[in-house]
């Protein structure tokens, strides 16, 4: 008994025995349909009347495509009696995909396609408050050229690098946001870890392969988040991997071929340490806009809206604005949270200081924002991007683009 073999040990001969044994007499029944769908292909009188001996399916590059349409074209081609114009109106006009050269390649297509935005990100750009420089430019930058591509042709072609720099929490992804949102354009949203691959050659790949997908789906947007991760400056000095330097590279060689054709593909890049960028991108992102700190009117708008008045009590507007000045968007809208927990804060002692538990219907009401809440708020919540504002404004004289007044 010892040396019997176990019984989950199984040879080869075996194996193959048991898959002939199942599966044999449905692979011979497969085969003999594809034999009788071949013969019936070669036929020029086909009972659907819609199949004809010189007609092609299709050529293998596309294949994915077409079965996505395949079993449509089955269900209809009963009703076309031989009409083969109203089945090309049925495919796809233009693929996600482009043809690619192997399958490498297109496994690597599909991978970025995940980071295209499918829907609309619903920004609009009444949300943003403030930043009205910063929204003049870009539309002028992108929305313009697709809404009007008659004026901007020759000298007055449109930009096809935009940097968006200024400190943290200004709003400069809902910028880009907004933009996808007016234009209706194929929105890729790539971060580093998009083209960042850990195989040799793959991340050069990726962006190669990122800016052919922009080209087949223009108009196009490619939003670059925190640029300085993927390229900041080059030097001997600096401590620098050679797959680093290679990306680089070919981000560089590809955004130059963009400058160059008129396709309508733009790179929208944001970031918040501009002076680390390599100078050979500054130079390709041709319009570079400050998204500075809100301005006393901002602010007043974002607390009206996040911190309404209530009947019998205004709230001290005018004192949040002054006591708010270096502060972000993000940070005013924690100032907000911190005021609004006020309340709820002195509900939940005497909630839990009751031995019984309250049914959710009974739960007594949330009190309003009182002054002595907000002036608690603004004690508890500092300004986290106010520090380094003079070398934004220094960055923004030297390489900036402005709208004179």
């Amino acid at each position: 008994m010892g040396d019997e073999p176990s019984l989950t040990r199984w040879t080869f001969q075996d194996f193959k025995m048991f898959y002939d044994a199942k599966f044999g007499g449905k692979r011979e029944q497969e085969k003999e349909g594809a034999g009788r769908d071949q013969a019936r292909a070669c036929n020029g009188n086909s009972s659907n009347g819609s199949t004809h001996g010189t007609e092609h399916v299709m050529n293998t590059s596309g294949m994915a495509i077409y079965e996505q349409f395949r079993n449509q074209e089955k269900r209809s081609s009963g009703q076309l009696n031989g009409d083969s114009s109203n089945r090309t109106s049925e495919r796809p006009q233009r693929p996600l995909l482009p043809l690619l050269e192997s399958a490498e390649t297109r496994a690597l297509a599909e991978s970025l396609c995940r980071d295209i935005i499918r829907g609309s990100p619903d920004v609009k750009w009444e949300s943003i408050k403030g930043l009205e420089n910063a929204k003049r430019l870009l539309k002028e930058a992108v929305v313009m050229p697709i809404k009007y591509p008659k004026y901007f042709t020759g000298l007055l072609s449109p930009w096809k690098g935009i940097l968006l720099f200024g400190p943290p929490g200004t709003g400069k992804t809902m910028l880009a946001k907004a933009v996808a949102t007016e234009c209706k354009t194929t929105f890729f949203n790539i971060s580093a870890s998009s083209v960042v691959s850990k195989w040799r050659g793959d991340s050069e790949k990726l962006v190669k392969v990122l800016f052919e997908l922009a080209r087949h789906n223009a108009p196009s947007t490619i939003f670059l988040d925190e640029i300085d991760a993927i390229i900041s400056q080059r030097g001997e000095g600096r401590s620098e991997h050679e797959a680093s330097r290679r990306l680089k590279t070919e981000l560089l060689i590809q955004m130059d071929g963009l400058t160059r054709t008129d396709e309508l593909v733009f790179v929208l890049a944001a970031t918040n340490l501009p002076w680390e960028l390599d100078a050979a991108m500054l130079r390709r992102l041709e319009k570079r806009i400050l998204v500075p700190l809100p301005e006393p009117e901002a602010r007043r708008t974002m607390f009206e809206e996040l911190l309404p008045s209530v009947a019998g009590e205004e709230m001290p507007y005018d004192l949040l604005v002054e006591r708010t000045e270096g502060y972000s968007g993000s940070d005013i809208r924690l100032v907000c949270k911190e005021a609004a927990m006020q309340p709820l804060r002195r509900l939940m002692i005497q909630l839990e200081g009751k031995q019984e538990i309250v049914p959710e219907d009974e739960l007594p009401k949330v009190g309003p924002v009182t002054p002595e809440d907000l002036e608690i708020a603004l004690k508890n919540t500092r300004p986290s991007a106010h520090l380094h504002t003079h070398r934004y404004e220094k960055f923004n004289a030297d390489y900036g683009s402005q709208i004179l007044q």
